[in-house]
Parts: C-alpha cells; sequence; structure tokens
C-alpha cells in the first residue's frame, strides 16, 4: 500500500526537543551538545540512514536552534538548484540529502566544506551533512565523498512499528485523547513512517477533534483530511 507524505502546515517546525530519539540518541545528544556548547568543535558531522530516520529533522532542529542564537547558517539540499557563493557571515554549513546533489550542488558543497574548514578569517566552521548511506558509498566526486567521511560519522534507525505505536500511545495519552487500535493501524499504514509527521498528525486530529466535538475515528480522520 502506498504510503503517503504527510504536510499539514503546521506552525511548529522540526526542533530537538520534540525528535524522539528511540534509538538514535547517541546523534541526537552529540548534536544537542554541540548547539548548545559556546566552544563549538569544527569536526565535521555526517548522519547517514534510510528515509524516515529523522536525518532532516535533526539538520532543521540544528539550524532553528542556531538561528535562535543569532548564529547565520548555510543551508543547501537537492531542492537548491543554484547554490549560492559560500558566506562568511556563516558560522555553521549544514548540507542535506547529499547523495542526491548534481554535479553544480556538489561543486558548491565542496566549495562550502573547504571554505568551512580553511577560511580566510582563520575561525572554522562546523559542517553538519546527511545522506542515505555512508560517506564511502557515495556516489558523489571523490573530493567532496572524503571530506564528508572525515569526523564524526552516526547511522539512524528508523523506529520500528512497536516503537511507533508505544510513542504514538503515549503522546495521545499525554493530550488526554483514546487513539484507538484501528485508528492507530490506519495512521500507520497509510501516512509516512516519520515519527515527527505521525505526531503532527497527531496534533492536528486532536485539534480537528476538539473543534467538531467528535470522537477521533477513522471517519473523523478521513473527514479532516478531505477538509484540508
Amino acid at each position: 500500500m502506498q504510503q503517503i507524505a504527510l504536510d499539514i502546515g503546521l506552525a511548529s517546525g522540526p526542533s530537538l526537543t520534540n525528535f524522539l530519539a528511540g534509538p538514535n540518541v547517541a546523534a541526537w545528544q552529540h548534536i544537542q551538545l554541540w548547539v548548545a556548547s559556546d566552544m563549538r568543535s569544527p569536526v565535521p558531522t555526517y548522519l547517514w540512514g534510510e528515509g524516515g530516520s529523522g536525518k532532516t529533522h535533526l539538520l532543521r532542529a540544528a539550524q532553528a536552534a542556531l538561528r535562535d542564537q543569532g548564529c547565520a547558517v548555510g543551508w543547501m539540499d537537492a531542492s537548491v538548484s543554484e547554490p549560492t557563493a559560500f558566506d562568511d557571515a556563516w558560522r555553521v554549513v549544514i548540507l542535506d540529502d547529499v547523495h542526491l546533489y548534481t554535479a553544480v550542488q556538489q561543486h558548491a558543497a565542496f566549495n562550502w566544506f573547504v571554505n568551512a574548514m580553511t577560511p580566510d578569517d582563520g575561525q572554522q566552521r562546523w559542517v553538519l551533512s546527511a545522506g542515505d548511506v555512508p560517506p564511502s558509498a557515495l556516489m558523489l566526486r571523490e573530493d567532496l565523498r572524503t571530506r564528508l567521511g572525515w569526523g564524526h560519522i552516526f547511522q539512524l534507525q528508523v523506529l520500528s512499528e512497536p516503537e511507533r505505536r508505544a510513542v504514538l500511545r503515549q503522546q495521545a495519552d499525554e493530550r488526554g485523547v483514546f487513539l484507538s487500535d484501528e485508528v492507530m493501524d490506519f495512521m500507520l499504514k497509510r501516512f509516512s513512517r516519520d515519527l515527527s509527521s505521525l505526531i503532527q498528525l497527531l496534533d492536528q486530529l486532536d485539534g480537528y477533534a476538539l473543534q467538531t466535538q467528535r470522537a477521533i475515528t477513522i471517519p473523523l480522520l478521513k473527514s479532516m483530511l478531505e477538509n484540508m
């Protein structure tokens, strides 16, 4: 059955506090400690894992936390078709979905990486990147691939279905709502495995149930989706 990628336009975005770490606690703690530190190590970090494992969530969360501190961040993902030149104002460079980079993006990413590591002002920047495979398996230009593989490397795992069920149940209980097994089965089978998206769906469903004064059921969920 084809899964639906959910984008329900909620105001809350990825953060380090709403990241549900599970088996990825080491990567989460590493980024959390680095973002909170006044003396940031310039050693780059690379995250890898299959879709839905939380890579983009962690990168976006780090970007948001750094921006809240007034830190300028350079961001590139596969949707950035015309990357800008490296900006000396950046304190951090973040590269997402590097496995999808075109030749133009690879050229820009290499330039950003070199400028971040060997800046004219002598102040090294942190490089945080992510892809779906380990650096050694990336089909990228060699000079970029080897640089992405230098530093801290973390593999992220998709939460198992029992783990996702347990989290959804806990989240529902904290909201004081009843989430039946039937509704949970529907959510897990029809929507993205990304737990962050599932939690957002639960938030939206809870709000819609309150608005309509109805219990959370599959017909209510379908009604909400039809009216979005």
